[in-house]
């Protein structure tokens, strides 16, 4: 029986779209996310409505215009395990258009906003790329979007795992709205699989048993975290990327870890 966290990529959309995950879809108040699929030659163009929105080129190179702006042609990796990101920030209340140089494989982050921040480029330089973890614990942080750079309610990260190891991990939750100590953020990962093939392993669990599932992700599928310790396991062979966006009310990343893995360093 498929999980209902556990969304699969499916064939191309009328607007070029492999995951088209909305707040209505999942059953809460803030993320919606997309992936869309271009050909070199290819154009795809949407509104913000009522959202902030972060671009990330997660392969390829397009020309990025958006809010009377234009970006340029952006993007240096044919992959996202080759380089660091080039992304895009958009308030709500503007449109922005991509047309692609290569072929393109571009995720679309949204959650709500009122547009107190302009559009702005950010670059590889600015992510980053830092190693967090220890041992098979350890795994590649670039943050795109996070909750020190300016946005209203969305918050965004590329982790590599590799082959073996163990991410997300000690497991840890955020699901409460109890700032400084926790915040209600929601959270999606969107894999990829270095070879193309294979699987990795994700669970989302909560310490009453309310939810409790454990799923083997392909390349391209998308995983929901509406609630509960959600850690990730890439199998020795298969190195795993995956793109990270959370949204809630109060724009901290503030998490407490499982209590059975808590004397583990994150």
């Amino acid at each position: 029986m498929s999980s209902r966290l556990l969304i699969h990529a499916h064939p191309r959309d009328e607007n070029r779209r492999i995951i088209n995950l909305t707040p209505e879809q999942a059953g809460w108040d803030y993320i919606g996310f997309e992936v869309m699929s271009l050909k070199a030659g290819e154009t795809v163009s949407e509104a913000t409505d009522r959202t902030e929105v972060c671009l990330v080129l997660v392969s390829g190179r397009a020309r990025i215009e958006g809010a009377e702006q234009d970006f340029g042609v952006l993007g240096e990796r044919m992959s996202p395990f080759d380089g660091l990101p080039w992304s895009v920030y958009l308030p709500p209340a503007t449109v922005w258009r991509a047309e692609a140089e290569t072929d393109v494989e571009l995720a679309v982050c949204r959650s709500p906003a009122s547009g107190k921040y302009p559009a702005r480029l950010i670059p590889p330089e600015e992510a980053g790329e830092i190693a967090r973890g220890t041992g098979t614990n350890e795994r590649l942080i670039r943050n795109i979007l996070p909750d020190t750079a300016p946005a209203e309610t969305l918050l965004v990260v590329e982790v590599i795992t590799p082959g073996g190891h163990w991410s997300s991990y000690p497991p840890h939750k955020h699901d409460t709205d109890d700032f400084p100590n926790e915040t209600y953020l929601e959270e999606t990962y969107y894999h990829r699989l270095k070879r193309g093939s294979g699987f990795a392993l994700q669970r989302v669990y909560t310490k009453d048993g309310s939810l409790d599932e454990t799923m083997a992700v392909s390349d391209r599928d998308t995983v929901m975290v509406p609630k509960g310790y959600h850690p990730v396991g890439a199998p020795h062979g298969f190195d795993l990327y995956y793109l990270n966006m959370m949204a809630g009310p109060r724009r901290a990343w503030k998490f407490s870890m499982d209590p059975d893995q808590a004397h583990l360093p994150y």
